[in-house]
C-alpha cells in the first residue's frame, strides 16, 4: 500500500507586511531569524517575543551544539508558537523547538525520547532549496559521531508554512544556485523512490520543470534574471518537499552527508557533487521504469536524445554552479572508506529509497570517480 500526505496548511502572501499583519507577533512567541533578515524584512515588528538569531550559535549546517545553544538562552521562558523565518539549517532546528522535550538531542534523534508536539509551529522558507517546510524531517549533524542523521516524525510537521517570496530577493547567486539544486535534486529522487505514487510524480515533474526552465532563462539572460523567477523557485522547492516528504530521498542524499558534515559543504552544493554520478550508476545498473521515465522527461525539457539526457542536464547545471572535485573541499583519498561506512552502515533509511541498490562497492566507486 502507498499513501499521500499533505499536513501543513500553505500560505501564500505577497509581502512582509502582510505576513505581520496576519500573525501579530507578541509575548508567547518565539522567532528563529538571522540578524540581517530582521533589519531588512522585520524591523521592529517582533515586540515582545523571544527572537533568536540562531547564527550566533552556530555557522552553516544545524548541529546539536547548535540546538544545545539555543535551548540555554531560552532558559525556562514559555511560548506556544514557534515561527522560524529563514533557509533549511533553521527551518530543521525550529522543528525541534516545537516538541514537548528537546534534550539530549542524541536521545531523541535515537528514538529514546518519543517526538511529541506541544506547540503551534509557522515556518517561512528565505531560500528556494529545502523545501523542510512541508516535510516531517529534521536533519542534524551529532558532531561526536561527524554524520548527520535524520528524524522523522509526524510531530515535526508544520502547522503553516508561509511563502513568501519577497524574502528571496536579496539571496547571492551562489546560495540561490545552491539552495534551487537542492530542490531539483529532492524532485528527481522522490520520482524515482520506489515509494513515488503517481501523485508525488506529478509534484516532483512539475518541479523539475520549473526549475531547469528557470535555469535555462538564467543561462540566457544573466543571473540577474532569477529576480522575476522567484515565486516560481519557492513552488518548485515547495512542490519537491511534497513529493519527498512522501516518497523520500535516497542515495544523492546519503552519499553527500558524509561530506557535508566532515568538510561543512552547504547541503545543496555537497549534493549536486554527487547527483550526475548516482544516477549514471543506476542506470549501469537497471536502465528501466521511472528511471527511463525520467530520462524522458529530463529530455523533452531540455531539447535532447534521452540518450543524452544526463549529459544535457549536467552541461546545464554548470552553468548555475560550478561542480568541484571531492579533494577541491579538502577530503582525501584515505577517507573514502569511512565515508562508504556512514553510508552503507548509517544512511539506511535513505538508502532504502534507491532506485535500485547500491552494494558497498557501488558506493565506494562513485566516490572515487568523483575524488
Amino acid at each position: 500500500m502507498k499513501s499521500f500526505k499533505v499536513v501543513p496548511e500553505v500560505v501564500l502572501l505577497k509581502s512582509c507586511q502582510e505576513f505581520c499583519e496576519r500573525y501579530q507577533f507578541g509575548m508567547g512567541d518565539l522567532v528563529f531569524a538571522s540578524a540581517s533578515t530582521q533589519s531588512r524584512c522585520f524591523p521592529k515588528v517582533f515586540g515582545d517575543a523571544l527572537v533568536i538569531d540562531y547564527r550566533q550559535y552556530g555557522s552553516g549546517e544545524p548541529t546539536d551544539q547548535m540546538v544545545n545553544g539555543i535551548c540555554q538562552a531560552i532558559g525556562d521562558r514559555s511560548f506556544d508558537r514557534v515561527f522560524a523565518i529563514g533557509g533549511g539549517t533553521i527551518l530543521d532546528v525550529a522543528k525541534l523547538f516545537a516538541l514537548k522535550q528537546v534534550l539530549p538531542v542524541a536521545d531523541l534523534f535515537a528514538g529514546r525520547i518519543k517526538a511529541v508536539k506541544d506547540k503551534k509551529l509557522i515556518l517561512v522558507p528565505t531560500t528556494c532549496g529545502t523545501g523542510s517546510e512541508m516535510t516531517n524531517i529534521s536533519i542534524l549533524e551529532l558532531t561526536e559521531k561527524k554524520t548527520k542523521l535524520g528524524l522523522a516524525a509526524d510531530a515535526l510537521y508544520a502547522d503553516e508554512a508561509v511563502l513568501l517570496p519577497e524574502l528571496l530577493k536579496g539571496l547571492p547567486f551562489k546560495v540561490f544556485a545552491a539552495s534551487s539544486l537542492d530542490a531539483l535534486i529532492h524532485a528527481v529522487e522522490s520520482f524515482t523512490s520506489p515509494k513515488a505514487t503517481e501523485i508525488t510524480q506529478m509534484f516532483s515533474l512539475q518541479a523539475m520543470e520549473l526549475i531547469l526552465q528557470g535555469y535555462q532563462k538564467i543561462v540566457r539572460e544573466g543571473e540577474a534574471a532569477r529576480l522575476s523567477l522567484l515565486s516560481e523557485f519557492l513552488l518548485a522547492s515547495t512542490y519537491a518537499g511534497i513529493a519527498f516528504g512522501n516518497a523520500g530521498c535516497a542515495a544523492v542524499h546519503a552519499l553527500s552527508y558524509p561530506l557535508g558534515a566532515a568538510c561543512h559543504v552547504p547541503h545543496g552544493e555537497s549534493n549536486y557533487v554527487m547527483f550526475i554520478e548516482v544516477y549514471r550508476t543506476y542506470k549501469s545498473i537497471r536502465s528501466d521504469g521511472s528511471l527511463k521515465v525520467l530520462e524522458k522527461q529530463l529530455a523533452r525539457i531540455l531539447s535532447s536524445s534521452e540518450g543524452e539526457a544526463y549529459g544535457a542536464l549536467e552541461k546545464l547545471l554548470g552553468h548555475i554552479l560550478k561542480q568541484k572535485k571531492m579533494q577541491e573541499y579538502g577530503v582525501k583519498k584515505e577517507d573514502l572508506e569511512a565515508y562508504t561506512d556512514i553510508v552503507m552502515t548509517k544512511q539506511s533509511r535513505l538508502m532504502a529509497n534507491n532506485y535500485t541498490e547500491l552494494s558497498r562497492d557501488c558506493v565506494r566507486a562513485i566516490y572515487q570517480k568523483l575524488f
